[in-house]
């Protein structure tokens, strides 16, 4: 399950989706460069920063 943050990894391929993209659910992919979620679990997904600069909420690991 990717709502929980030990299953998130730097380094890991991920789709996350964006803050301006929650209503349509829109996922966006990329590699995890920070996880910005400090809690163990979300009810929404961990958010984590793209080596890209996004940030976002993880909905998938690839």
């Amino acid at each position: 399950m990717n709502k929980k943050r030990f299953n998130i990894k730097q380094g890991l391929k991920v789709k996350i989706v964006l803050k301006q993209d929650q209503k349509t659910g829109k996922l966006t992919q990329g590699i995890v460069k920070d996880i910005l979620t400090n809690s163990p679990s979300h009810p929404h997904g961990i958010k984590v920063r793209l080596q890209d600069g996004q940030v976002g909420r993880v909905q998938e690991i690839l």
